[in-house]
């Protein structure tokens, strides 16, 4: 069976339950409120092109207005500060290592809908590796060794949720009794940690835009799609192990200004021309099992055999794993 049957296979039940939630809060595209103005607030790696925006505006009648919060972790917990007084009528970009923090703040009116997923994997720079002439990684225990010292740069789990989702891979595949020992072995490796996806991917890893100084980054197992070169090839690749699977979100705020708006915004998530965009655009699998995927997806995309920490107590154990991540990463 090829990739992308087995992930559409995969992700039928995911696609259905959408359905299902969308039949059940009779969503609909148009919506009755005299406000034009929808606002999203969401992380900084949310794209939708001005087609997409043109669309929606035709379809529903409303004009679409972006906010900018970082990255999940610090989109999270601005809407939970805000709660009393909302930036926006809908969140997009929680995912299910956050979702549970929203919820139990209050901040969702009904239920987040799921969107896209992808998995957290680390990339690493081919080109580098072999200009250096050193073997590429492996496993994120490879990550550990000398030959690995200070060539790994990460995300903060307190602010991401590519690190958060990272952090959880760690207990999930190390333990509790394990993952400190390992993080440790990392910090004294000389680990460089940023706060949010976007500057370790674009900024510090060498094998994106930003050429900077580490052949080892934390990102998603889809991103070497996203580095062909001109010979056709890509420049980056996967580390299939440690990967956590993710799952992204999208929400109506409680106390929105506009929710008829919002729940337009939602079934807009869902239909078939933002589907399709998610994989060109954000980097990510959509939920929609009949949605098309670049034909570069099945030449440099790979999905991980196995993923880690996804069935472990996040919320319960979120606040315990962050302090004692930063008694090892101060």
């Amino acid at each position: 069976m090829s990739m992308n049957a087995k992930r559409r296979n995969s992700f039928l039940t995911a696609g259905v339950i959408v359905l299902l939630i969308l039949a059940y809060v009779g969503v609909q595209f148009s919506g009755t409120n005299n406000d034009k103005e929808v606002r999203l607030i969401t992380h900084n790696a949310f794209v939708i092109t001005p087609a997409l925006e043109k669309l929606f505006t035709q379809k529903t009648g409303y004009h679409l207005t972006v906010i900018k919060a970082d990255d999940a972790g610090s989109l999270t917990n601005k809407v939970i500060l805000t709660k009393n007084d909302p930036l926006a009528d809908a969140v997009f970009g929680i995912d299910n290592t956050f979702a549970s923090k929203a919820i139990s703040a209050g901040v969702i009116s009904g239920s987040f809908t799921p969107t896209d997923f992808g998995d957290v994997c680390f990339n690493y720079d081919k080109s580098w590796f072999t200009t250096h002439n050193i073997p590429a990684p492996e496993s994120i225990n490879d990550l550990i060794k000398p030959a690995y010292k200070g060539l790994t740069v990460v995300e903060n789990p307190a602010t991401s949720s590519t690190g958060l989702a990272f952090l959880a891979a760690t207990v999930g595949k190390f333990g509790e009794n394990g993952w400190q020992s390992y993080w440790r072995a990392l910090h004294s490796n000389g680990v460089v940690v940023d706060n949010d996806w976007e500057k370790a991917y674009y900024t510090d890893f060498s094998g994106s835009s930003g050429k900077g100084n580490y052949p080892i980054v934390l990102s998603y197992s889809s991103s070497p799609a996203d580095e062909v070169r001109a010979n056709d090839q890509s420049q980056t690749a996967n580390i299939l192990d440690g990967c956590f699977r993710q799952i992204e979100y999208v929400g109506i705020l409680k106390g929105a200004k506009n929710p008829q708006g919002a729940g337009s915004l939602v079934s807009f998530f869902l239909s078939g021309a933002f589907q399709n965009s998610f994989p060109t655009s954000m980097y990510m699998f959509p939920v929609d099992p009949n949605a098309k995927l670049p034909k570069t997806w099945s030449k440099f995309v790979t999905i991980p055999t196995k993923t880690y920490g996804g069935d472990l107590p996040i919320t319960a154990l979120r606040e315990k794993w962050l302090n004692q991540w930063k008694l090892i990463n101060g």
